[in-house]
């Protein structure tokens, strides 16, 4: 497989995903580059922290993840059973790898404005006028 980036994002929960990293910051970065990464970011977020890390392949990233220490790691963090997520691509509010589509703007301006039917025009010259000597159905339409 091509080279692709790689997230790992931890949630704060009882304890702050900040201590987390402080805990294993350098044993993932160490064993990161030991297995072939070329590069790695930690980005702080108000929820958590991301660790970004970017592989050549797709079996460098494997090898690398089911290292025991790296096991140990994700085992560690605040919440593992909600406060975990690892998935391929940058992570957090990092930018995407492909460019989006241009998607319409929120509010008003987000739908095309319809413009509205024309009110219907009565013609009274062209109608007759009822026979004031016929009542009920049909008088409109008599003459």
């Amino acid at each position: 497989m091509a080279a692709e980036w790689w997230s790992i994002e931890v949630f704060d929960a009882s304890l702050p995903a900040s201590a987390w990293q402080r805990s294993w910051q350098e044993t993932l970065a160490e064993t990161a580059l030991t297995y072939g990464a070329v590069h790695w970011e930690w980005h702080a977020h108000t929820w958590g922290v991301v660790f970004e890390v970017f592989f050549e392949d797709d079996g460098q990233w494997e090898a690398w993840r089911a290292l025991p220490v790296v096991r140990a790691a994700l085992d560690a963090v605040p919440d593992p059973v909600n406060g975990l997520v690892v998935y391929r691509g940058r992570g957090g509010s990092s930018g995407a790898p492909v460019p989006r589509r241009p998607v319409p703007a929120p509010g008003a301006a987000a739908i095309e404005a319809v413009p509205p039917e024309p009110e219907p025009i009565i013609d009274l010259t062209a109608a007759g006028l009822p026979d004031p000597g016929r009542t009920g159905a049909g008088a409109a339409g008599a003459g």
